[in-house]
């Protein structure tokens, strides 16, 4: 007796030969393993092709350390040296009141006694304050000169200048004492100094590669 199911024709069906069911598939690929952790976002897209690359891991190495040239060194010591004669300036004004009445009395014989002690006591605030201010100065160049920032050189450069315009415009004026143009004539020949030593070709090699 024919076991063919009623309806299918012969040769067809489950078990007739060139059947695919039951037939199991190709295996099914992989999943992907979750990542643990966040991902870094993709960077953002640019005009070149060039800009999607990573980037390159000297980029951000750290500049070598380039030792000080002797040029530097010296011009730093002096400059610490000008910032030591300030200091001494500001002090040594205190001792100055006489000499500095005496030149406030021979530039004008017409003030009171009361004009007189008004501009003296001004003088010496403003003496202080300027000294004050030197120092700083004198200490912030030798810092930054000595780092080799090219700004620093340029900074120096213009109030060595008017250091030196600043002290040779105060020695035609009157009211001036002794010591102050003393001081004021051992700054003039500490800036030319420091200025010749900055611009040497040493010194300039050493800004280029610390700032460059």
């Amino acid at each position: 007796m024919s076991t063919q199911p009623t309806g299918m024709p012969e040769g067809e069906g489950p078990d007739a030969p060139g059947s695919t069911a039951g037939t199991p598939g190709p295996p099914a690929a992989p999943a992907t393993p979750p990542v643990d952790g966040p991902t870094a976002p993709p960077p953002p897209p640019g005009p070149w092709a060039s800009d999607n690359l990573p980037p390159h891991p000297m980029a951000y190495a750290p500049r070598p350390d380039v030792p000080q040239p002797k040029s530097i060194l010296t011009a730093v010591r002096l400059m610490f040296v000008g910032a030591a004669i300030s200091a001494v300036g500001v002090l040594l004004t205190f001792t100055q009141t006489d000499a500095i009445r005496d030149a406030v009395e021979d530039s004008d014989s017409s003030l009171t006694e009361s004009e007189v002690d008004t501009l003296v006591n001004v003088g010496l605030a403003f003496a202080v304050i300027f000294g004050l201010v030197g120092v700083g100065l004198w200490i912030w160049m030798a810092v930054t000169n000595g780092q080799g920032k090219s700004w620093a050189r340029v900074v120096a450069t213009v109030l060595g200048a008017l250091n030196i315009v600043g002290t040779l415009f105060n020695m035609t004026q009157p009211g001036s004492t002794t010591l102050s143009l003393v001081l004021a004539l051992v700054g003039v020949v500490l800036a030319a100094a420091i200025l010749v030593l900055l611009y040497r070709p040493e010194s300039s090699r050493y800004y280029e590669a610390k700032s460059g």
